[in-house]
């Protein structure tokens, strides 16, 4: 079955601005947001990384890397590397989590609350970002603060189209046909035309306490270089037949080629397992459900008073002339 077509048969969507049972995440914390900036409390700034976020009910996937990041062609070219390139390779940033939401106290009209994530599958080793998010939304804007006043982070809504809310997380990845586990760990979260698929590791690495630590070892340790770069954590975008495409990932070689098949999707014991077929090896998925609805709709617009209403709209001639020329 596609995995669209599951989501039909399973999916439904809670009430307008209803908050769905479990500690799922509020309605306008959905969907995917690209970062603008980050902004650090001694005054430094960063405005070039990509940094995305998908959300789904109660599942976060995220994606951060830098401009000047190494883009070796293929797994097998990551031996030609040198060290500072490996490094440099191992500095990305993804994952998935599971999220608990806190509504902030106090009335009013305010979108405003705390999010965390407490089990990441993660490509970094180390709790980079191990503080909760206190949230506030006004319009396409999502503000995140540390609550220790480190940094602040500006993240804008990505306009998701027509399509659905997926929110799988990932117990594991089999090769069928040998019964190795080649994956452990992560999930998919798709929010209309964007979607994100993280894979773990198979396996555990070695104890170090960060990812740096173990690359000068990796170049001379073909496997131990494998196992680090056996995980993944992809961006993808829609495209005009329906197919998700990756355009960012962890894995370089994996831009520009489809995130994974749509099919081969069935419910089992509770369970969504898929069969498919990946670089001519058939693979075997289960996962656990978090989000399986067949239609998702963009929080373009927030609430606001009376008087900021009436202030907009008296306003509108200058505030608004640089949108309306968009």
């Amino acid at each position: 079955m596609d995995l669209l077509e599951l989501c039909s048969l399973q999916g439904t969507m809670p009430p307008s601005g209803s908050v769905p049972p479990n500690g799922s995440v509020p309605p306008w914390t959905l969907g995917c947001f690209r970062r603008r900036s980050i902004s650090f409390f001694n005054g430094d700034a960063d405005d070039s990384t990509l940094v995305l976020w998908l959300q789904s009910r109660g599942l976060t996937g995220d994606l951060r890397l830098a401009a000047d990041r190494p883009k070796p062609p293929s797994r097998e070219s990551l031996a030609e590397l040198s060290l500072d390139e490996l490094t440099r390779m191992a500095e990305v940033e993804g994952g998935l989590s599971p999220t608990r939401f806190e509504a902030a106290s106090g009335g009013g009209v305010e979108l405003a609350g705390t999010m965390q994530w407490t089990d990441w599958t993660a490509f970094q080793i180390h709790d980079k970002w191990p503080e909760p998010g206190d949230l506030r939304r006004v319009g396409d804007c999502l503000i995140e603060y540390a609550p220790s006043g480190a940094y602040v982070e500006d993240w804008r809504l990505q306009p998701s189209g027509d399509g659905p809310l997926i929110g799988l997380t990932l117990l594991e990845e089999r090769d069928t046909k040998s019964g190795q586990v080649t994956h452990r760990g992560g999930g998919l979260v798709i929010a209309g035309e964007h979607a994100i698929f993280v894979r773990g590791r198979a396996e555990a690495l070695p104890p170090a306490a960060r990812l740096s630590d173990l690359m000068e070892r990796a170049a001379a340790e073909p496997k131990l270089l494998d196992a680090i770069f056996g995980f993944e954590a992809s961006y993808a975008r829609r495209d005009g037949s329906g197919r998700y495409v990756v355009s960012a990932s962890t894995l370089p070689w994996r831009e520009g080629r489809p995130l994974l098949a749509l099919g081969g999707f069935k419910l089992e014991d509770g369970f969504v397992l898929q069969k498919a077929r990946e670089k001519e090896r058939a693979v075997e998925r289960r996962f656990r459900v978090d989000t399986l609805e067949p239609n998702y709709e963009d929080w373009l617009a927030t609430p606001a008073t009376s008087q900021a209403v009436a202030w907009l709209g008296a306003e509108e001639q200058t505030l608004l002339r640089a949108a309306r020329k968009r």
